[in-house]
């Protein structure tokens, strides 16, 4: 149970915000150019990983999953992020390609958000962005058994031993995903809970903007 002062603070943690009008009339004409311009400014701003992006997953019981991943490319296409493919994401993509993320850029009073179809990147794709990891994190990545129970740190850590010392290539369970929009919403906060939040949807005729309500 929650105790009676944590249950306060919980309560009273409210920051107002302050931001300019945003309307349909700022937007760029497609939403990876309005995605670029928010992204450059995330990045001025200083944020701490302004790629990291909460990615929404469904498996075959219809139960949902959240996690962290980062994001490792942008085009006209779609969101390029990397993943070991044998992992509980994995595994759910393979059945159910529907996802969502979220950018959740609070300090600068933002976050964009993405609803779409994943797609597999290909192997020259996957092998571009594996040779660019520092050896530290491939070797991670080869070592892992994501999402599997394992006994102990002890465990985990023999295992990266054992990884350093094979092929440091690209295992075939690990690899790039393209995640292709249908919707693509940019929230800006405002004052009094009032927010704007205006987005890109895709039609049968083509991308139309909008505005939601708060």
């Amino acid at each position: 149970m929650t105790k009676p002062d944590l249950y306060e603070r919980i309560v009273r943690a409210r920051d107002e915000y302050h931001s300019r009008r945003f309307d349909v009339e700022d937007l760029a004409p497609t939403w990876h150019e309005q995605f670029d311009l928010w992204f450059r400014a995330a990045l001025d701003a200083g944020l701490p990983e302004p790629n990291g992006m909460v990615l929404a997953t469904v498996g075959t019981d219809g139960a949902p999953s959240a996690r962290t991943v980062l994001l490792r490319g942008l085009d006209e296409r779609g969101l390029k992020f990397h993943t070991n493919r044998h992992s509980l994401k994995g595994r759910q993509l393979a059945t159910n390609p529907q996802v969502a993320v979220v950018f959740p850029w609070v300090p600068i009073h933002r976050q964009i958000v993405v609803s779409g179809r994943v797609t597999l990147l290909s192997d020259a794709e996957s092998d571009e962005y594996w040779a660019s990891r520092p050896i530290e994190s491939r070797i991670s990545a080869l070592a892992s058994p994501q999402s599997e129970v394992v006994p102990s740190r002890a465990a985990l850590e023999q295992l990266r031993v054992r990884a350093a010392e094979g092929d440091l290539s690209r295992p075939v369970r690990w690899g790039g995903y393209l995640i292709t929009p249908t919707v693509v919403e940019f929230w800006q906060g405002r004052e009094h809970r009032f927010h704007d939040r205006l987005r890109y949807r895709q039609t049968e005729s083509g991308w139309v903007t909008e505005r939601l309500a708060p």
